[in-house]
């Protein structure tokens, strides 16, 4: 009998590529998702991929009836939570509604998989957590620095809420995965990032411009002290990272992990700059973009990216597609949304 995993935030963008790659690699999947920053679409392109009918269960992971319902009703050996609100400007504004959306609701799921007997929990972080390191690459042991909002710091104080609560149980298993910078969609284009309203990250900002949804890009900073000016990151594709929440699970369900708690970091362990993405952009999709360099954005860190060793040594998991595929799957995704 196949082992389901329950997807929190599963209609979302992570959560939907994940379900797919969490489908093909045999588990049975339940998505819960509350749809206040996604829509059905991500379902229905989830099950149309995969040809099967994924259950969706539309619920907040505050409710805890709801949720104990949810455990009730489908036998879960593993959950993988995605379920968080996620925009670092609007979590500077209204710090209380991400502490008590991102923090509750992972205590209220923690809970009720206590109660329930589930012991293996994949949780979804963030390089937001590393901050600007000292050293780079950034490797599972770089300290983390005080968070630069009320966003990155719900990541870490539910890693740290993971750790210590794994620490107190004979049973409970977690992996925090800290993800650099999602970006792509699925190769069907069915799936990919559709934000509402105005996209906080790149990539949806490239290609709605592109779109000419938005009138033009701007590139925050070009005097920061990296090669051309702009800031680094490591760009990681969404397929990509959906096959490390598969590789995570299977981990802890066969009983490989090496320590009941354990921290991985996803990305491609290769520095991008913002300039060098859009250029990438602009010639894997034969597009000229309209983009002005304006100031600085406050926040923003200087350079990030990924030291991927203890994931390829200990997971077996390597990112795989190029930048040049993964920038010609969000265009790929965007001209079918917008029906180009």
């Amino acid at each position: 009998m196949s082992k389901c995993v329950l997807v929190t935030g599963g209609a979302g963008y992570i959560g939907s590529h994940t379900t797919v790659e969490l489908t093909a690699a045999g588990y049975d999947v339940v998505i819960a998702d509350n749809l206040s920053n996604s829509d059905m679409s991500g379902v229905e392109g989830v099950r149309t991929i995969t040809g099967k009918n994924i259950p969706f269960i539309e619920l907040n992971c505050l409710d805890r009836a709801a949720m104990e319902k949810l455990f009730e009703d489908y036998k879960i050996d593993a959950v993988i939570h995605f379920a968080a609100f996620k925009a670092v400007g609007e979590s500077v504004a209204e710090p209380l509604k991400y502490y008590s959306n991102n923090i509750e609701s992972f205590v209220t799921l923690l809970q009720v998989a206590e109660k329930y007997g589930v012991n293996n929990i994949v949780f979804s972080s963030s390089a937001t957590v590393y901050g600007q390191p000292d050293v780079l690459p950034a490797t599972e042991q770089t300290p983390r620095k005080p968070a630069t909002s009320p966003y990155g710091n719900t990541k870490q104080m539910c890693e740290d809420i993971l750790r210590d609560t794994v620490a107190a149980s004979q049973s409970l298993k977690g992996i925090a995965l800290r993800y650099f910078n999602p970006i792509g969609a699925h190769p069907s284009a069915l799936i990919g990032e559709l934000p509402k309203g105005v996209p906080n990250n790149l990539v949806p900002f490239i290609t709605q411009t592109a779109a000419g949804v938005r009138e033009c890009l701007s590139i925050f900073g070009d005097d920061y002290n990296t090669p051309d000016g702009s800031c680094l990151r490591d760009y990681i594709d969404v397929v990509d990272l959906a096959k490390a929440h598969v590789t995570a699970v299977s981990r802890m369900l066969d009983d490989k992990n090496k320590e009941r708690y354990e921290i991985f970091n996803i990305g491609t362990g290769r520095a991008v700059s913002v300039f060098e993405l859009v250029n990438t952009f602009e010639k894997v999709n034969n597009l000229k973009l309209n983009y002005k360099v304006v100031g600085r954005r406050p926040g923003d860190v200087e350079s990030v990216w990924a030291d991927t060793t203890l994931a390829e040594t200990e997971l077996g998991w390597k990112a795989e597609r190029s930048l040049d595929d993964t920038l010609k799957s969000a265009w790929e995704w965007e001209k079918r949304v917008r029906g180009l």
